[in-house]
């Protein structure tokens, strides 16, 4: 009987290969009889193309642009997952010939395990989150999640965000956590940073980059010359890619 076990990656473009390298790797060193393939689809359509020429796949992770896509093939998807309206993880469960797809979230986990020891309760009550897109969303549920109140800053001005040019000095000063989940500053464009007035930053804030290539964007090195914490994102991809393999194999 073949055990051989099949995970991948959904995207377009798949510019990056961090899961792909990550899952491999382990899969050598652990002696896992399993590969890690990148599907670079130009459609989500596609996606049961994918399921059909590899029937072997029992995990799936879906990233940029498919997140939210993706959820109108699933059969299930769980609770934080419904909530956030994005998924990143998909479990493929089989019985017989009948193939279910369920979706998670493990980016909720990932940046919750790497923020919270950062956190002072005292301090740390309120967060700007800078972009309004899929890794927004989960990171606005993870805030919440933690007690904290998160406040979307976007280009385009809505009921339920702040513009960049609305971010004065008292806003900066009462929201203590900024978390960028745009791509401003992802190599190559290194020299690119969210518009936001950094001179009113202090060492009692927490600045997040969700971007880990470079370790340090643009966007935290002007946050670390005000005295502010800075972390990028290279903990919480880390803890989002165990969370998906114990999702796959639980």
């Amino acid at each position: 009987m073949n055990n051989h076990k099949i995970y991948g990656l959904l995207g377009f473009p798949l510019t990056h290969s961090f899961s792909k390298n990550y899952f491999n790797q382990k899969f050598k060193s652990e002696g896992i009889d399993a590969e890690y393939i990148n599907f670079e689809i130009d459609d989500i359509n596609k996606i049961m193309e994918v399921l059909s020429e590899f029937p072997e796949i029992s995990g799936l992770n879906v990233t940029i642009p498919y997140k939210e896509q993706v959820m109108q093939y699933l059969d299930e998807i769980d609770d934080d997952a419904a909530k956030i309206g994005a998924v990143n993880v998909i479990k493929i469960l089989k019985t017989g010939n009948d193939i279910k797809l369920k979706g998670y979230n493990s980016d909720v986990i990932g940046f919750c395990d790497s923020i919270i020891g950062m956190i002072n309760p005292e301090l740390h009550s309120k967060a700007l989150v800078l972009g309004t897109g899929g890794a927004a969303k989960a990171i606005t549920h993870g805030l919440m999640k933690l007690g904290i109140e998160p406040q979307y800053v976007s280009r385009r001005k809505s009921s339920s965000t702040f513009t960049y040019e609305e971010l004065t000095k008292s806003i900066i000063q009462e929201h203590k956590i900024i978390v960028n989940t745009t791509p401003l500053g992802m190599y190559p464009n290194v020299n690119e940073c969210p518009d936001i007035p950094y001179r009113f930053l202090t060492d009692k804030h927490i600045c997040y980059d969700l971007i880990y290539n470079p370790d340090e964007t643009l966007f935290l090195k002007n946050a670390l010359r005000q005295g502010a914490t800075t972390k990028n994102g290279l903990e919480m991809l880390l803890l989002q890619a165990f969370k998906s393999y114990e999702i796959w194999n639980s």
